[in-house]
């Protein structure tokens, strides 16, 4: 037997940023592991420090049940947005915040991150603007997008230095970039066969699932999203591999100037 032909991405280092142990990269750690990646995750909740953050080449920001302003019930988020903040400003590297760390990307930055009307819960779908169609985090990927959410905050402000790439009538900035490689997603792409059934358990994600859907949708959701997952796991791979696209142009750029 032939061992598997290493991708381009192979010598990457990735940081992973957690915020409840099964908000994780999801089907991501497949990808991952087939191109060779190496990453390594920091469960902040748990009080686990930050490594040095010049060791990788991009970082990744999940989500999680809390909010952003909650700094007095989870100080470790002053930290972590610090190292956001440097990372994205003084680094200059990639780096994809989803859902929670879409909301970090921009309250790190300046941004306004609030309560959205109602919470914006299960399948839907995203319209990419026309800076959004034009981006390589979206090369492939058709408008509208079909996705996956689970969130009640919402980017409501901006910071200077961004585009918004996705929206819908739900939510004014579904995905934004900020400079040349830091992305924030609100939905979720890392969907896998146990990432409903497993968030459900969790009590303020079951509360904002019943007040978005009603408990009889609610008690359909895993299976309603079980038939989705093919369309999720293609759109997951594409937007992946866009990533590492960007990561590895910027790693060989940092290469070179070293």
């Amino acid at each position: 037997m032939h061992d598997k032909p290493r991708s381009e991405a192979s010598g990457l280092r990735l940081l992973v940023f957690q915020h409840v142990d099964v908000e994780h990269p999801g089907i991501f750690r497949e990808f991952w592991r087939d191109a060779g990646i190496a990453w390594d995750a920091v469960e902040l909740d748990a009080g686990e420090p930050i490594p040095d953050l010049e060791a990788y080449d991009a970082l990744i920001v999940m989500g999680g049940p809390m909010d952003v302003w909650q700094e007095d019930e989870h100080p470790w988020l002053v930290a972590e947005k610090a190292a956001i903040r440097r990372f994205v400003t003084d680094l200059q590297r990639p780096y994809l915040g989803i859902c929670f760390g879409h909301q970090l990307l921009a309250a790190a930055l300046g941004g306004v991150v609030q309560l959205g009307k109602v919470p914006e819960v299960g399948p839907g779908t995203v319209e990419l603007t026309q800076a959004g169609a034009a981006d390589p985090l979206f090369a492939g990927l058709s408008t509208p997008v079909r996705t996956f959410q689970w969130h009640g905050a919402e980017v409501a402000s901006l910071p200077a230095g961004c585009e918004v790439l996705a929206r819908n009538d739900a939510c004014a900035v579904q995905a934004f970039r900020f400079g040349a490689m830091a992305y924030g997603i609100q939905y979720h792409v890392e969907l896998t066969d146990v990432t409903v059934p497993e968030w459900q358990q969790i009590p303020a994600y079951a509360a904002s699932l019943e007040t978005a859907l009603g408990p009889e949708r609610a008690a359909r959701l895993a299976d309603d999203t079980r038939k989705l997952l093919p369309d999720f796991a293609a759109a997951a791979r594409q937007l992946n591999d866009n990533f590492l696209k960007v990561v590895t142009a910027s790693a060989t750029s940092t290469a070179k100037v070293m």
